[in-house]
Order: structure tokens, then C-alpha cells, then sequence
């Protein structure tokens, strides 16, 4: 029987909460689990009160052990949650797009990743805008020793996060790294203690979901388009996505409050 809840959705205080929920599992990506990740990403998307996500895993060993390879290993590809479109580019194409809906969301989202985050997870959390890390997480992207190329998006995003030297070195050896070492390549932005993770989210999220949502949500677009074109063009749309969030007419009434507390 499919589990409907392999994909939680909590939304409180306009902060959503996407947890995976396959602990036994270690979260693994089963076809439960990604059509839960397109179901919530579209919910958010037609949520205007949401205003931060945070994404994590259930239990205390993983954020997500990536593919599920059992569900490989009795012959169900992750490609098969699309039974109607042709094997191949399409599907495959359409299966990384469950990852981008995150990465294309209006507002911030921020994982807070609890332990093993290897494979597909490892390349779902690229997506994410912050990524959080407790102290004993582990990430590897293990599929060039499984006999496959990383096809959700790692080769391509992961070089724009820490460079193509580090990047082609986890790739191609597919070697796992601690959550200091993540640190230390800027894989991840911050490392917790483990009982402190969620709490420093949420903080986060908090600190976010406070701020006018017009400029969160600008300032991820301009940051995201300065990822993938030339500065002169970059500069243009930040221009463009400024005067269009209306951070000219905040901005005065945000200077006459620190004018007050002077």
C-alpha cells in the first residue's frame, strides 16, 4: 500500500515544513517520497501566506540515504512515476524538475540536514537556498561507483556552489565528507549539534518569514540569475527586480526607524 504521508507538509505561522518521512528507510527516495516532493513543492507554490521553508528529514540518522535501492533492485526505476512519458530524456528530464520546483520557488528555502544526505538527496539539497548541517551529518554522491553519472543536477549546480575542483573530486570518486569538511568547501553555510539543528532553523526561518516578503522573494531571484548570466545582464535585472518589489518606498520608512533609534 502507497504511503500518502512519505512527504509531510506542515505550515505554521507562515513558515511550511517539508519533512521526508521514511525513517526505517533512513528517507530514502522511493515513488512515494518523490511524488510527495512534487505535491508539496506545488502546495507551497499555491500557498501565498507561506513565506520560508524549512526541509528536513524524519528520525535521527538521515536527511534522506538518497534512492532507494531496493526499489531498484526489484527491477522500478525512480523514472517510472511516469508511466506515460518516453523513457529517456523525458523522463528523466521531468525527474530532476521535481528537484528545480524547490530551486524555483518564490521564497527562501532552508534545509536542515540531520545526518546521511547521499545521492539524490545530496542533490535535492542544491536546490535549497541555506543549507543547515548538524554536526554528524555525512554527504556523498556515490553513484559513479554504482556504474551511473549523478543525473539530478549535481554535475551542474554543485561546481556553482563549490567550485569545479571540489565538485569533480566528489563526483568522480564519489568519496563521502563529514559535516566539517561540507563546512569547509561551503557545501553547507552552517553546522550544529544535533539537538540544536531545528532550532537554529526555525530561528532562521523566523528571523526571514519577519522580513517584507516583496524583498526576500527579489532578493532570491537576483541572487539565483546571477548564477547563470553575465554580470552586465545581472546587474540590469537586479535593477529591474529592485524597482519592481517596491524596495525604493520601504526603504524610507526602514530609514526613518533607525533614525529614531539613533
Amino acid at each position: 500500500m502507497a504511503n500518502q504521508d512519505a512527504v509531510q507538509l506542515d505550515i505554521k505561522d507562515s513558515i511550511a515544513t517539508v519533512l521526508l518521512n521514511r525513517p526505517k528507510a533512513l528517507n530514502a527516495f522511493n515513488h512515494e517520497v518523490l511524488l510527495g516532493l512534487q505535491k508539496q513543492a506545488q502546495a507551497i507554490k499555491e500557498n501565498p501566506e507561506v513565506r520560508v521553508v524549512i526541509m528536513t528529514g524524519a528520525g535521527d540518522k538521515a536527511f534522506s540515504a538518497g534512492l532507494d535501492l531496493k526499489m531498484v533492485a526489484s527491477g522500478s526505476g525512480p523514472m517510472d512515476i511516469f508511466p506515460s512519458y518516453r523513457q529517456g530524456y523525458d523522463s528523466l528530464y521531468s525527474l530532476k524538475m521535481i528537484f528545480t520546483m524547490y530551486e524555483d520557488l518564490a521564497v527562501p528555502v532552508i534545509a536542515a540536514i540531520n545526518g546521511y544526505c547521499l545521492g539524490a538527496a545530496f542533490e535535492l539539497i542544491l536546490c535549497c537556498d541555506i543549507r543547515l548541517a548538524c554536526d554528524t551529518a555525512v554527504f556523498g554522491l556515490p553513484e559513479i561507483q554504482l556504474g551511473v553519472i549523478p543525473d539530478l543536477g549535481s554535475t551542474q549546480r554543485l561546481p556553482r556552489i563549490v567550485g569545479p575542483g571540489i565538485a569533480k573530486e566528489l563526483i568522480i570518486t564519489g568519496r563521502r565528507i563529514d559535516a566539517a569538511e561540507a563546512l569547509r568547501v561551503r557545501l553547507v553555510d552552517h553546522v550544529y549539534p544535533r539537538a540544536q539543528l531545528i532550532i537554529e532553523a526555525k530561528k532562521l526561518a523566523e528571523e526571514i518569514a519577519r522580513i517584507n516578503a516583496h524583498l526576500t522573494q527579489g532578493a532570491k531571484r537576483a541572487v539565483n540569475i546571477a548564477a547563470s548570466t553575465p554580470l552586465d545582464v545581472g546587474l540590469r535585472m537586479e535593477t529591474d527586480i529592485c524597482l519592481s518589489s517596491g524596495s525604493g518606498a520601504t526603504m524610507g520608512e526602514a530609514a526613518q526607524g533607525f533614525v529614531k533609534k539613533e
